[in-house]
C-alpha cells in the first residue's frame, strides 16, 4: 500500500523538538552508569550466558566459547540484565571486542520481556584484533526490565568471543515539557498533517509549503493542520512555529477544538512576509480533550501566495504512557474455530524448554482431549520461546472449546463444518461498503453503514462525473464515477482495483473447475448483500462489475494522446483528514497521468470479466473485451510509461517500473478469453511463463501480478498444449510444496518466512495469497496436504499470532476494529461505525512506515509491529486488494466444510466436439460408471468457458444457468451398471474459444 499521511496522538520526544526549534528549557543532566563489572576485574558476575556458550574471565576480559551451527543469532548469547530504559534519555554504549575468527555478532539494548522491543540493535563485525565500538542512541521505552546482550549464534564455525571495557551510560534530562505535535519538523514529509483549500501542499527543503489561492472569503476557507491533539484542563502550553509567506499574507494560527463547535483556545492573526519568522504564544487549556487541533487558517487574502511552515511545536500537558500490547493468554489459537476434518494447531508462549501437558476442554469444562506440546525454541518473527500443540485428531463439532497449557487458557473457539461460511459473505460485503457513487443501503449491511452517494457532484463534493486532469496531464475531462474507494482514503487506483477485481472474478471462476466449490451455488444470485441481488447474475460478479465499469471509464478516449491507455489513478488534489465521509469531501478530484501498468491491469481484468459475463450480459461482455483489446494494444505501443514515484500528494503513488509481469497477466487473460494466437505468442514469449520466481516466498500482490496469469492458465480450460498446461500445473504444486515447507518451520503456522523482510506493508494479503496458491494446488491435485496448508494458514489471520490478535473485524475474541479509514472512523468520532465485519487490517509491518507506529513500536520484533489504531496507516489500514485476498480464501475455506477432500471418483467422462460451424458446434458426452455399484438416476454437470449456450440435446434432458449445464437422464437410460456407459449429445452456440470443460460432476461427485 501507499503512504497516507494522517495525524496521530503520540508525543514526539521533547528534547528533539527543543533542538529543532532552537528553544531552551530549564533542565539538568545527570550521567548514570548501568553496567556492573564492565572491566571484568571481579570475574564474570553479574553477566549471564546461554547454556551452550560458557564464559570465563581471561586476562581481565570476558571470553565466551561460541559453538558452531546455531540456527539463529539469539541461540548463543551473553548479557547483562537490570538495565533501566527511559523514553527520551540519551544513552552512550562503549565496549571493546574481538573474535578468534572473522564474524559478525549483534549488540542489543532491549526490553527483557515480550515484545522484546529494542532501543539499540547493531551488527558488529569482529576480527582477532580488539576494536572499540561506541554507539549513541535515545531511549524509546520506559521499563526497569532492560537487558544488554550480545547475540553470538548463527556462525558455521566455532569461535571465541572476548569483551572488555563495557560501559552503558545515560543522561536523564528533567524539566522539559512533552511535545504534543507529531512531525512538526516535517522530516517525515506531510505525515500527520491535513490540508484543504490550497492549490498544492508538499514538503520542500525540509519545510511544509502550500500554494494558497487569493480571493477566499474567510480565513477558514483554506487550512493546514493536525488533528487529535490532546489537551489537559489547567495545563499551560507553548505554541511555536517558523513561518513565511511570499510575497506576504496574514494567516490565523490557532489551537482549537477539532470538532463542532470548533472552540478556539488560542487564536492569533499573524502578518507574514517572505522572511522566515519565529512565533511563540502561550495559553492555558480550559478543557480536557483528545480532539483538539493545531491549525493554520490561510484564506481571506486578496492575492495568491506561498506559505511555508517549519518547527511547529506545542509543548505542555503530559507524556503518553509507554505502550505495552495486551497479548492476552499465552495459549494462542484461531479465535474463530476449526473445521472438524481439518488441521487444528495452537502455539504456547512459555519459558519451558521441555514438553508440557495440554488439555482441550468443552464449553462445560470437561476435558475431551489431551497430549504433550512440542517445544519449538525461539520463534524468529516474534522473538518468543514457544511450543506448538496439535489437536487435529479431535473432530467433534461444538462451541466454546478452550485449550489449556502451562497454566494458561486460550480464548474460546468453535469446531464446526460451517465455521467459515459467514466469513465468505462478510469479506465480500466490504466491497459494497467501499462503493463510490451510490447510496449505501443500511437495510443490506446495517443502518450504521448507510450513507448518501459520494462524489457525484453534490456540494460540497466536486464530484467524479466530470473530472479534470492534473495540470499538464491532459486537456479533457472524464466521467469516472463508481468503483470502490481503494483504502482508508477516497482515492481510486487502477492498479489496486485491478488485482482486487481479478480476485473477486477468480473466486467465481474457481467454481467452474474446483471439485469442492459446489458448482458456485454459494456465490449465486441473491447470496450476498448487494443491491443487484435477484437480477439473475451471480452476486460476486455484480460486485466485481461495479469496479470493472470504473476501470473502463479510466481509459483515455479515442483521438486523444495515448488513446486506449488507462489513467493511473484518480483522487483528491490534497490529503483530507480523519474522519471524512465521502459526501462531505470538498477537494477537487483529479485524473493522474496514464501508465502502462494501469493499462495492463485494465486489459487483464476486462478480458477476464468478458468471458465470465458472456453468459449473463453479452453486450457488456463485448464492451469489456473491446476495452481489453484496445488497452493491450495501447500498452504494447507505450510499453514503458511509468507512474511518477513522487506523485503522492492527496493519494498514494502505486509506482511500478517493471511491468513485464502485467504484460504476462494481460496476455494470459486475453488468450484464455479469445483463444487468439497473438496473445498465446506473447504468453509463451514472456520470461514469466517459465520462471520459478512467479511464486516467491513473500507472496504476490498488486506490484507482482504474474502469479495471477500463471494460476488462471493452470486452472481455466483453454487450448494451451497439454504439455505446457501440465508444466504450469506442476509449477503451482511445486510452489505449494515450498509454502508447506515454510509453514512447517513457523511455530505460528503461517506460510510466510519469519524474517523481518516478510513483514511489510499489507503483508496479511500476501500471506493470504500464498494460501491461494495452496488452495489452487488442492483444487488441481486433490492432495489433502495442500488443503490442510490453506486451512491452517487462516489461523494466523484469526488470532494465532504473537499479539493474540484477529486481524479481521468482527471475527475473534480480540479483533481489529480501529482500522485506518476516513469513512469507518469510530475511534476519531464515536458517532461513526467501526469498519464492517469482515474487514481485514494490513497487519504487522517491521518497516514501521507511519509515524504513529514508529513512535510506538520502534525496535519491535516483526510479528509485534502492529497496533490497532486508526492513525497507523502502515499497519492497520483497510484496502480492497487485502480484502479480495481474504474473500478468495474465505470462499475456499467455506467450501471445505466437514467432508474434507473430495471423495474418490466413481465415474469417467469423455467429452468430444464432433463438428463446428460459424457460431455453433455439436458435442457428445459419454459417462462411464467406474464404481462398484450401479448408478440409478444421474445428473451430469459442467460449466463452459464463456458464452456457449446449449440449444438442443438428445438422449438427455439439459438445462443451463449462466455457463453451467446440467444433463439429466431420460427414463430409458437412467441406470448405468458397473463398468457400463451412457452417451448423449447436444448442439450449442459459441462465439469464442470452445475448450473442453475443466470439471464434470455426476450426482455431485467428481468424475475423472
Amino acid at each position: 500500500m501507499t503512504r497516507r499521511p494522517t495525524p496521530k496522538i503520540l508525543a514526539v520526544l521533547a528534547a528533539a523538538v527543543l533542538i529543532a526549534t532552537g528553544l531552551t528549557a530549564a533542565a539538568h543532566a545527570e550521567e548514570v552508569e548501568h553496567i556492573d563489572n564492565g572491566t571484568f576485574d571481579a570475574g564474570t558476575a553479574p553477566w549471564w550466558n546461554t547454556e551452550n556458550t560458557p564464559i570465563s574471565a581471561v586476562d581481565g576480559r570476558l571470553c565466551a566459547e561460541v559453538p558452531a551451527g546455531q540456527a539463529n543469532p539469539w541461540d548463543a548469547a551473553i548479557g547483562h540484565g537490570d538495565i533501566p530504559l527511559v523514553d527520551g534519555d540519551a544513552y552512550r554504549l562503549t565496549f571493546t571486542a574481538s573474535a578468534t575468527a572473522p564474524v559478525t555478532v549483534r549488540a542489543n539494548v532491549q526490553l527483557n520481556e515480550t515484545p522484546f522491543t529494542t532501543a539499540l540493535s547493531r551488527e558488529v563485525a569482529l576480527t582477532a584484533t580488539p576494536q572499540t565500538f561506541v554507539y549513541e542512541f535515545d531511549g524509546n521505552i520506559d521499563s526497569t526490565n532492560g537487558v544488554f546482550t550480545f547475540q553470538l549464534g548463527g556462525s558455521a564455525d566455532a569461535f571465541t568471543f572476548c569483551l572488555d571495557g563495557v560501559s552503558l551510560t545515560s543522561e536523564t534530562t528533567a524539566g522539559g515539557d512533552p511535545e504534543q505535535v507529531e512531525n512538526g519538523d516535517f522530516n517525515d514529509g506531510t505525515a500527520g498533517w491535513f490540508s484543504y483549500g490550497t492549490t498544492s501542499t508538499a514538503v520542500t527543503d525540509g519545510r511544509l509549503c502550500a500554494e494558497v489561492p487569493g480571493g477566499l472569503a474567510n480565513p477558514w476557507d483554506a487550512g493546514i493542520g493536525q488533528n487529535d491533539v490532546p489537551l489537559l484542563a489547567g495545563s499551560a502550553y507553548t505554541f511555536s512555529f517558523d513561518a513565511s509567506a511570499a510575497p506576504g499574507a496574514t494567516v490565523r494560527a490557532a489551537v482549537q477544538l477539532g470538532v463542532d463547535p470548533f472552540t478556539a483556545f488560542l487564536s492569533r492573526d499573524v502578518p507574514l512576509t517572505g522572511d522566515t519568522q519565529h512565533l511563540e504564544f502561550t495559553f492555558t487549556s480550559p478543557v480536557d480533550t483528545e480532539q483538539a487541533q493545531v491549525v493554520f487558517q490561510v484564506g481571506a487574502n486578496a492575492a495568491a501566495y506561498t506559505l511555508c511552515l517549519d518547527n511547529v511545536s506545542l509543548l505542555g500537558g503530559e507524556e503518553e504512557p509507554p505502550y505495552v500490547p495486551d497479548t492476552g493468554p499465552r495459549v494462542r489459537v484461531n479465535q474463530v474455530g476449526y473445521l472438524p476434518s481439518g488441521p487444528k494447531g495452537a502455539t504456547v508462549v512459555t519459558t519451558a524448554t521441555e514438553a508440557l501437558p495440554w488439555q482441550l476442554k468443552d464449553s462445560g469444562g470437561t476435558v475431551v482431549a489431551s497430549g504433550q506440546t512440542t517445544p519449538r525454541g525461539t520463534d524468529q518473527a516474534s522473538g518468543q520461546n514457544v511450543h506448538t500443540v496439535d489437536f487435529g485428531s479431535f473432530t467433534t463439532a461444538g462451541t466454546g472449546y478452550t485449550l489449556t497449557a502451562d497454566g494458561e487458557t486460550s480464548h474460546p473457539f468453535d469446531i464446526a463444518a460451517d465455521v467459515f461460511k459467514q466469513l465468505r459473505s462478510d469479506s465480500l460485503q466490504f466491497f459494497y461498503a467501499q462503493r463510490s457513487g451510490i447510496a449505501i443501503d443500511g437495510a443490506l449491511i446495517g443502518e450504521q453503514y448507510a450513507r448518501p452517494a459520494g462524489h457525484l457532484g453534490v456540494a460540497p463534493n466536486k464530484g467524479d462525473t466530470d473530472v479534470p486532469c492534473q495540470a499538464g496531464v491532459c486537456d479533457y475531462r472524464l466521467d469516472v464515477r463508481g468503483g470502490w474507494y481503494d483504502a482508508g482514503d477516497h482515492g481510486k487506483y487502477v492498479v489496486n482495483g485491478g488485482i482486487a477485481t481479478a480476485q473477486l472474478l477468480s473466486s467465481f471462476e474457481r467454481t467452474k473447475t474446483a471439485p469442492t466449490a459446489g458448482g458456485g451455488a454459494a456465490l449465486a444470485d441473491s447470496t450476498l448483500r448487494v443491491p443487484e441481488r435477484g437480477n439473475g447474475v451471480p452476486d460476486v460478479l455484480d460486485e466485481a462489475r461495479w469496479e470493472l465499469e470504473f476501470l473502463m471509464r479510466m481509459q483515455v478516449p479515442a483521438g486523444r494522446p495515448l488513446a486506449g491507455m488507462a489513467h493511473h489513478k484518480m483522487h483528491d488534489a490534497n490529503w483530507t483528514g480523519i474522519p471524512m465521509q465521502p459526501e462531505d469531501d470538498p477537494q477537487q478530484r483529479e485524473l493522474h497521468a496514464p501508465s502502462t501498468a494501469a493499462t495492463l491491469n485494465l486489459a487483464a481484468t476486462a478480458a477476464q470479466g468478458a468471458r465470465l459475463f458472456a453468459p449473463y450480459d453479452a453486450a457488456f461482455a463485448a464492451t469489456a473485451l473491446t476495452a481489453a483489446k484496445t488497452a493491450y494494444a495501447a500498452a504494447k505501443a507505450n510499453p514503458a510509461v511509468y507512474a511518477d514515484p513522487n506523485d503522492g500528494t492527496g493519494g498514494g503513488t502505486y509506482s511500478d517500473n517493471d511491468v513485464s509481469d502485467e504484460f504476462y497477466w494481460a496476455a494470459a487473460e486475453l488468450y484464455l478469453t479469445t483463444g487468439e494466437a497473438p496473445y498465446l505468442s506473447d504468453v509463451t514469449a514472456s520470461p514469466h511463463h517459465t520462471s520459478a520466481d512467479v511464486f516467491g516466498p513473500n507472496g504476490f500482490g498488486w506490484g507482482s501480478t504474474a502469479a495471477l496469469g500463471r494460476l488462471d492458465l493452470a486452472t481455466v480450460p483453454s487450448g494451451l498444449p497439454a504439455a505446457d498446461r501440465d508444466r504450469l500445473r506442476a509449477s503451482v504444486l511445486a510452489a505449494a510444496d515450498a509454502y508447506l515447507t515454510i509453514q512447517a518451520g513457523q511455530a505460528y503456522g503461517l506460510p510466510m518466512p519469519g524474517n523481518r523482510g516478510a513483514y511489510f506493508w499489507g503483508a496479511n494479503s500476501n500471506i493470504l495469497n500464498n494460501m491461494v496458491v495452496l488452495a489452487t494446488a488442492f483444487d488441481l491435485s486433490g492432495a489433502a496436504k495442500y488443503r490442510d496448508g490453506a486451512v491452517q494458514g487462516i489461523d494466523y489471520i484469526l488470532g494465532r499470532n504473537a499479539l493474540n490478535q484477529s486481524y479481521v473485524t468482527g471475527w475473534g475474541e480480540k479483533a481489529s476494529q480501529n482500522q485506518h479509514s476516513r469513512i469507518f472512523a469510530n475511534q476519531a468520532d464515536a458517532s461513526l461505525p467501526h469498519p464492517p465485519a469482515g474487514s481485514i487490517a494490513g497487519g504487522a509491518n517491521a518497516s514501521l512506515d507511519d509515524p504513529y507506529a514508529k513512535q510506538l513500536l520502534d525496535g519491535c520484533q516483526p510479528m509485534f509491529c502492529y497496533v490497532d489504531h486508526i492513525e497507523s496507516y502502515a499497519t492497520n489500514e483497510v484496502a480492497i486488494n487485502w480484502n479480495s485476498a481474504l474473500a478468495w480464501v474465505a470462499s475456499f475455506l467455506a467450501d471445505q466444510g466437514a467432508a474434507g477432500p473430495a471423495p474418490a471418483t466413481r465415474c469417467r467422462v469423455s467429452y468430444v466436439v464432433h463438428g463446428t460451424w460459424t457460431g455453433g458446434f455439436t458435442g457428445q458426452v459419454t459417462v462411464t460408471n467406474t464404481g462398484t455399484t450401479a448408478i440409478d438416476g444421474w445428473a451430469l454437470r459442467w460449466a463452459f468457458l464463456g458464452g456457449q449456450k446449449v440449444t438442443q440435446s438428445w438422449l438427455a434432458d439439459t438445462t443451463q444457468s449462466g455457463a453451467t449445464v446440467t444433463a439429466r437422464n431420460q427414463s430409458h437410460n437412467r441406470r448405468i451398471e458397473r463398468g457400463a456407459s451412457k452417451t448423449f449429445g447436444f448442439n450449442a452456440t459459441t462465439g469464442g474459444p470452445n475448450p473442453s470443460p475443466g470439471l464434470f460432476t455426476l450426482n455431485g461427485a467428481t468424475c475423472s
